[in-house]
């Protein structure tokens, strides 16, 4: 039986941590960074794991995991509450077809190249894909239960996904504003952003710099890709059964995620528009409040010198995804506006 008195100290830790971080995020600021609440408590949560936590970490120790493991859990349930089946149809199959094929492309290249070039273990592999592919830190929380990967592993990869995601949202309204007089329509660019960008909160920004128009597009582009996260976790799954059981006759049975298929039954619940509006964003403030509480226990578990000693190549391998993002995202934009001859291609 567990004595949920011993939950308290952490419990009441990570949950100060989120609510300081989602404070912060709200500052103009950090907002003009594009910085959100998940990586502003990793990043609280780390300076005060590496400096007063070792006195109150062995009290807080209970509470810490609980967040990191059911908090993270419930959190990426509620997260549905963000999502409905009717996002999907607002930018047509041309969207989600650019978005499966940028998800894909840039995890197995995440794949191929860090495992065969440059060598690095397979936790640090998948989390960092995930979170280029998907959806940023969001997506290397989601990740991390399903593989089991270790603290600093997690916290490497959310910090390629913060750099290069803020990277991207300063250099995507750059890069329209070098091409819109070929015709580029302000839709197009939402696409092209929602596809390719990190963080929601970093898509949000990139598409309000050019317009509202395009920040709505690029808004809802992303949680497409962000509903992609459940199916890509049960593939995951999948694939690492199918890994276990190796040459034996027997298999071994898949681990299905069922957090991950509760996040769509939520989100399919969603469509469905059955919930007073007030209560809605009551619900996703609790989300962000649990998801922002196991980022916090995430860094207070992290250790900066396990950091370091991951050295450069995860750091290689997102600047190899970011690129690819920029071109591959773009070629596989052109090519299915060409092919399915979009006719928001061009502007009006």
């Amino acid at each position: 039986m567990t004595n949920y008195r011993n939950l308290i100290p952490g419990l009441a830790l990570s949950l100060g941590l989120a609510g300081a971080a989602i404070w912060a995020a709200e500052l103009p600021a950090m907002k003009s960074l594009g910085l959100s609440a998940l990586t502003l408590a990793i990043v609280g949560g780390m300076i005060v794991g590496n400096t007063v936590y070792r006195f109150i970490a062995e009290p807080s120790h209970h509470g810490v995991t609980f967040s990191k493991q059911k908090l993270l859990r419930a959190g990426i349930i509620l997260f549905g509450f963000k999502l409905t089946f009717q996002d999907i149809a607002a930018v047509g199959f041309s969207g989600v077809l650019i978005d499966a094929l940028v998800l894909t492309s840039t995890f197995l290249l995440a794949f191929w190249l860090g495992r065969k070039k440059l060598g690095l273990d397979e936790q640090s592999v998948i989390l960092i894909g995930a979170g280029s592919s998907i959806c940023g830190a969001a997506a290397v929380l989601a990740t991390e239960p399903v593989i089991k990967a270790h603290a600093e592993k997690v916290a490497v990869a959310v910090a390629t996904v913060v750099v290069f995601g803020t990277a991207a949202m300063f250099l995507w309204p750059l890069m329209y504003d070098a091409v819109r007089h070929l015709g580029i329509s302000e839709f197009s660019y939402g696409l092209f952003a929602g596809s390719t960008i990190h963080e929601v909160a970093q898509a949000v920004a990139a598409g309000k710099s050019v317009s509202d128009a395009a920040m709505n597009t690029a808004v809802i582009t992303k949680m497409i890709r962000v509903m992609m996260l459940a199916p890509f976790l049960i593939a995951l799954s999948a694939w690492l059964a199918a890994k276990r059981s190796g040459d034996k006759t027997q298999k071994q049975p898949i681990s299905i995620p069922w957090f991950a298929v509760a996040f769509l039954v939520v989100a399919g619940f969603n469509s469905f528009d059955l919930l007073p509006r007030a209560l809605l964003q009551q619900i996703i403030s609790l989300d962000n409040l649990l998801l922002a509480a196991a980022m916090g226990a995430l860094g207070l578990t992290t250790h900066i010198s396990a950091i370091r000693q991951a050295g450069a190549k995860p750091l290689l391998l997102a600047s190899a995804l970011f690129g690819w993002l920029i071109v591959g995202g773009g070629l596989i934009n052109a090519g299915v506006a060409t092919l399915l001859h979009c006719p928001h291609a061009k502007g009006r």
